[in-house]
């Protein structure tokens, strides 16, 4: 199938949006087409304006909306997507002049990660996100509006109770879905959080990989399990497109020095990610928040990338994620003229998730930030205490091994726990 053919199969939409003097407002635009086309839609038309405030009634200005509605009559497009979310009202009066559907950027966030949900604390989360968006978007018909108005038969205040009564039990039944889903999601997070503490118990650092949605962070992922983890079968889900995967995995690295971490692949951000998936994602991303380094992934080739870095940690502070050493890992650079990688400044790289060499001067950076609880010591370890030797072959860096007629005399690397357990072999 060609890509015209291929666009003539998906939904077209109008996407439209308010420029009030942001100089991104250029690129939030793009980022919207980006999200409708990860929704299966296609962008067919684009209509902006220019206005200090959005019209407290009708997004845009009446001219606009005017203009809008002609725009829908000519093309007959049926949908029209904002670059804003918009309030109930804004989203009725639209659809009044327009006749056709509304979907502001949050229900579209909310739709794309409703369908790429695969797992069951993943599809909890999106579920109380919607719920949560409904909620306050809750009305009564447009006929029991009508009924309690001008009740024929004087029971006018009869209707109103009735309406009223109807979008309250609504209202409960929301509310009390959401009460159920997060009993059910809280069960998962318990879990989640044992597995967490186990860890913390066994004394393997943590490292996690954020950054905006389709940066790279599945790729570089796969790319360490392939040569440091156990094989094909933890393979994390990658794919060029936003939100690919919502699930935040983890994996256990061992380097052939024998130092062992955990890395962990969290949710991509975009900007103005609604508020109600952060709080519902918050237990997700609590990998990055408690983790002992993090790698925010770029994508380097995209020229609106410092963009995408102030939203990473916009996002970041939001759920509460601080004073956590940050590595900048620009990404893509495979895809850039006369840009050479991997290359390294301070504490930040510039690589390809695809290129070996990259990956482990990626790892070197990550050795130096979370491995700094390791000396380098002689020990002497006489022949009967073979278990010892035996020991840290298996668990330990072994620099350089001599046979002496006073035992085996190692130079090795170990963390200070092994250092302080061993003490009495040191020939140091």
């Amino acid at each position: 199938m060609t890509t015209t053919e291929e666009e003539n199969t998906l939904q077209p939409v109008i996407i439209a949006g308010l420029d009030n003097n942001d100089p991104s407002f250029a690129y939030s635009m793009e980022e919207l087409a980006n999200l409708v086309a990860a929704n299966n839609m296609v962008v067919q038309e684009t209509l902006t304006q220019k206005l200090d405030r959005p019209n407290a009634g009708t997004y845009f200005g009446k001219g606009k909306v005017e203009e809008l509605a002609q725009l829908v009559a000519e093309t007959d497009i049926k949908f029209v997507i904002t670059n804003d979310e918009l309030s109930p009202s804004q989203i009725r009066n639209i659809e009044a002049a327009t006749k056709a559907t509304v979907v502001d950027r949050t229900g579209l966030i909310l739709d794309i990660f409703a369908n790429r949900a695969r797992s069951k604390e993943a599809k909890l989360q999106v579920a109380i996100a919607r719920l949560k968006y409904q909620l306050p978007r809750l009305r009564t018909s447009m006929n029991v509006c009508l009924d309690q108005q001008t009740g024929a038969t004087g029971s006018g205040f009869t209707s109103r109770g009735s309406g009223e009564s109807k979008l309250e039990m609504d209202r409960r039944t929301i509310e009390k879905n959401i009460a159920h889903l997060k009993e059910e999601l809280e069960a998962i997070s318990k879990s989640e959080s044992t597995r967490r503490v186990q860890r913390d118990k066994a004394g393997i650092p943590t490292v996690a990989l954020v950054g905006y949605t389709n940066s790279g962070k599945s790729t570089t992922m796969n790319g360490l399990v392939r040569m440091f983890g156990e094989g094909e079968e933890k393979q994390v889900f990658e794919k060029n497109m936003l939100f690919a995967t919502l699930d935040t995995s983890v994996r256990s690295l061992t380097l052939p020095d024998q130092k062992q971490f955990l890395l962990s692949d969290t949710v991509g951000f975009v900007s103005k990610l609604p508020h109600n998936l952060v709080s519902s994602f918050r237990q997700t991303l609590a990998e990055a928040a408690q983790a002992d380094l993090l790698i925010q992934v770029v994508d380097y080739s995209d020229p609106n990338h410092k963009e995408m870095m102030a939203t990473t940690e916009k996002t970041l502070h939001e759920i509460g994620v601080k004073g956590i050493p940050m590595v900048i890992g620009y990404n893509k650079a495979d895809k850039m003229e006369d840009v050479v990688f991997p290359s390294r400044e301070g504490d930040n790289l510039v690589y390809s998730a695809r290129d070996e060499a990259s990956l482990l001067a990626l790892v070197d950076i990550i050795k130096e930030k979370i491995f700094t609880d390791y000396e380098i010591h002689d020990l002497l370890i006489p022949f009967n205490d073979g278990q010892v030797v035996t020991y840290l072959n298996e668990n330990a860096h072994i620099l350089s091994t001599d046979y002496t007629e006073n035992g085996t005399l190692l130079n090795v690397e170990l963390h200070t726990a092994d250092a302080a357990r061993f003490a009495k072999y040191f020939a140091d």
